[in-house]
């Protein structure tokens, strides 16, 4: 799996009138090439206790497995931990597992969780499974070679309990899921993409009033996209030539943030900046054009935006009202949110005179902070984020 990134996301929505919810995702290990574990466990009923079961479930598995423990020994320390209702005469958590090995296998682990689909080319892949009884447990287990665009849909059965009693008799079924995205599949559609259009569906059958809570997990196998974003000058005038080298070095997309940066970008290209007034949202400035950059914005304004927008995704995951507008701050997003799957950040530490004007409130600490808070919120969602201070 040479150059390929295992990209993941998740959205949940909360059954109406929790506060928390019964569903947890755990991710664990290296989606760059690497062994690669993401847990979606269903905690019993919902709210605190549900919350609390299905987080403890999720986080023993995931440890475990990603420990490469036998799948056996997972189940039966679940088993133990979490015992079975006294009264429903079922487990506490059900789970699915998504696992990719390093030689390119794709192991699928699933216990009373709807089973999970893998599009392959756009289309539902049948994949071969074997059934065990582990601790009293029905677990089906598959290993099967990945393909680059496999796209894997875990759900809770929130997905599949959809619209029971409103706008459908039996719910919204898995058959009826995987017609529904096999219809919208796009190939360039990102694991977050597919979490959405799921989601955003169960939200539409239950009303926007989720009878239960509704999870869904992807995983989607695809190429390595790096993205690099240049903001502010180096703090040594000497270093600039060598940063400019090492920022165009980079494989991937550019981004320029700033004016001085992108006067020393342009010199160090010999072109200009050219600079347009059409302020598509009036609280971003005008995006800026230079010859072999593919996007140019204003700095600290427009990077405070696309922070905003960050942590809004990274904690939600359902917000995408930034998609497909074209301000500085939403094509920032657009790259790093959607395109990237590496992402590098060239943060210049020289202080910009403008900003020392005591009528405005932009301090040289705010930038730092809104990068060290874009870095976080980038690994939140899967990104691998390498940020060089200069």
């Amino acid at each position: 799996m040479e150059r390929l990134f295992l990209e993941n996301a998740y959205i949940s929505l909360i059954k109406s009138g929790e506060e928390l919810c019964g569903d947890q995702v755990e991710v664990k290990g290296n989606n760059l090439n690497g062994d690669f574990t993401m847990v979606l466990a269903d905690g019993l009923g919902s709210g605190v206790k549900a919350s609390i079961l299905s987080t403890l479930t999720a986080k023993i598995i995931a440890t475990m497995i990603d420990s490469k423990m036998p799948v056996e020994e997972c189940v039966s320390t679940i088993a133990q931990t979490l015992p079975v209702c006294s009264v429903r005469q079922v487990a506490y958590s059900t789970f699915s597992i998504i696992r990719s090995c390093a030689n390119g296998d794709v192991r699928l682990i699933q216990y009373d969780n709807p089973e999970v689909i893998c599009l392959r080319d756009g289309k539902n892949y049948e994949y071969p499974y074997e059934e065990k009884i582990i601790a009293g447990k029905r677990i089906t287990e598959s290993r099967f070679p990945a393909k680059l665009g496999d796209v894997f849909i875990a759900m809770s059965d929130g997905v599949v309990h959809a619209g029971v009693g409103q706008l459908l008799n039996f719910g919204w079924e898995r058959e009826n899921v995987i017609e529904y995205v096999e219809r919208k599949y796009r190939p360039d559609m990102t694991a977050r993409a597919v979490a959405s259009l799921v989601s955003d569906a169960c939200r539409e059958l239950y009303m926007d009033k989720p009878g239960d809570d509704t999870t869904v997990a992807v995983m989607r196998v695809r190429k390595r996209q790096p993205v690099n974003l240049m903001i502010g000058p180096p703090v040594n005038k000497t270093d600039d030539e060598r940063v400019m080298q090492e920022f165009f070095s980079q494989e991937g997309k550019k981004i320029v943030c700033g004016g001085t940066t992108s006067t020393l970008v342009a010199r160090h290209l010999g072109t200009t900046v050219k600079t347009k007034l059409d302020y598509l949202d009036p609280e971003i400035p005008p995006i800026g054009f230079i010859d072999g950059v593919d996007l140019c914005t204003e700095g600290v304004l427009t990077m405070g935006r696309v922070v905003e927008i960050a942590k809004k995704c990274a904690t939600s995951g359902a917000y995408t009202d930034w998609i497909g507008k074209r301000d500085g701050a939403s094509r920032i997003a657009q790259l790093l949110f959607e395109e990237a799957t590496d992402v590098n950040l060239f943060v210049g530490r020289a202080m910009n005179p403008a900003h020392q004007n005591p009528k405005m409130s932009i301090d040289f600490s705010i930038k730092l902070r809104m990068i060290d808070d874009l870095a976080k919120y980038l690994e939140k969602m899967g990104k691998n984020v390498n940020v060089n201070y200069n």
